[in-house]
């Protein structure tokens, strides 16, 4: 095969797809306000970007509901779920609206937080960049907590907690 050939091949997006699957992720939940009524949506695209200054992303999907409502965002909270919050990753890989049976306080500009989370970042939007059919989206951190609770992963298609 040449250069030429691999460029020129289609991508296969379920293999695709299979081979990022071998990358164990941690699963978040982003949290914002949308016309003063909380809004969450589970997302593993999660990275550290700057410590000076504090930046991080994720990379909400453009074809979700939620996507124009985090696009418009001038602050969210990410939380990085620990091993015994898969109910949170589920509800809101589902309905981001159903905040029902969990609690949560207002943060920074008003953004649901909720405790027991490995770690949690309130952020600011900083900046968005296309990314195909994500948007990176940018916070600067303005607060954030940390614990020592064990994380929720997830990995070829399934959440995995570390022994």
């Amino acid at each position: 095969m040449t250069e030429d050939s691999i460029a020129t091949d289609p991508i296969d997006q379920r293999a695709l797809r299979d081979a990022l699957g071998c990358f164990a992720t941690g699963i978040t939940v982003v949290t914002t306000l949308t016309d003063g009524r909380p809004l969450g949506m589970t997302a593993n695209s999660f990275a550290s970007v700057s410590m000076d200054p504090p930046l991080v992303l994720w990379s909400p999907a453009r074809k979700s509901a939620r996507f124009p409502a985090f696009e418009a965002a001038t602050h969210f909270a990410i939380h990085v779920l620990a091993a015994d919050q898969q109910s949170l990753s589920n509800r809101f890989a589902q309905d981001g609206l159903n905040f029902e049976g969990f609690d949560w306080s207002p943060g920074i500009g008003g953004v649901p937080l909720f405790e027991g989370c490995t770690a949690r970042f309130e952020c600011a939007h900083s900046a968005g960049h296309d990314g195909g059919d994500h948007l990176i989206m940018v916070g600067e951190v303005l607060r954030f907590s940390g614990t020592d609770a064990a994380p929720l992963l997830y990995h070829r298609g399934q959440y995995r907690v570390l022994d």
